[in-house]
């Protein structure tokens, strides 16, 4: 087993939320008569803390409505988070890594709050065994959250891998000198993915499993 450690990034990696996050940052700069991004613009900012992100998404947004923006944003995305729903095999997936003896943990750019609220939907909570949040470290792509979860269980860099969907995901797992592999059904463009050198890009769920049986 190469990877005692297993860490996966939540939104667009283990659950199929990226449409949703893109509706409801379009959806509160409307509300607040704001330039509304892009899908690509808005899509590029998922997976970083919720104020870096709304900062990112909306360049011209008056610190000041900070506050009101991220308001909108958690009214839209939480009036339909019940609907959504995980990639096919990820539950298999984590069950049997489990099985095989790999501790599995989550970094993700959600608040602890929400990060709790989609671990009791999803049925997901037994499969993990610590989490870190946005709102409780630095912002990816600082690698406190990793460096934190290899000091809880005591794993070299080398003995860890992180998953994600983005390429704030693959330079935080770089700051923090452990391997990442990508998943391109997410929020950024394979080629996006590519250039920070990924030990793999994995095309869906299955692919990535059979990826972590080999090479795991």
């Amino acid at each position: 087993m190469k990877y005692e450690l297993v860490i996966f990034d939540w939104d667009g990696t283990l659950l199929d939320s990226t449409g949703a996050i893109v509706r409801a940052i379009q959806a509160a700069c409307a509300d607040l008569d704001l330039p509304v991004p892009s899908r690509a613009q808005a899509s590029h900012v998922i997976g970083l803390g919720l104020g870096d992100a709304m900062r990112h998404a909306v360049p011209d947004l008056k610190p000041e409505n900070y506050q009101a923006m991220i308001d909108r944003y958690r009214f839209h995305y939480l009036s339909g988070d019940h609907e959504l729903s995980l990639f096919a095999g990820v539950p298999q997936m984590l069950a049997r890594l489990q099985a095989a003896g790999h501790v599995l943990a989550v970094a993700t750019g959600k608040s602890r709050l929400g990060l709790e609220r989609a671990l009791d939907h999803s049925g997901l909570r037994p499969y993990f065994s610590a989490s870190r949040c946005a709102d409780e470290c630095h912002s990816k792509p600082h690698p406190q959250m990793l460096e934190e979860l290899l000091a809880e269980f005591g794993v070299t860099e080398a003995a860890a891998v992180m998953i994600g969907d983005t390429s704030h995901d693959l330079l935080m797992a770089r700051n923090a000198g452990v391997d990442a592999v990508a998943v391109t059904y997410g929020a950024h463009p394979v080629e996006h993915l590519q250039a920070h050198a990924p030990r793999v890009c994995a095309q869906d769920v299955a692919e990535l499993d059979g990826w972590l049986r080999v090479h795991g």
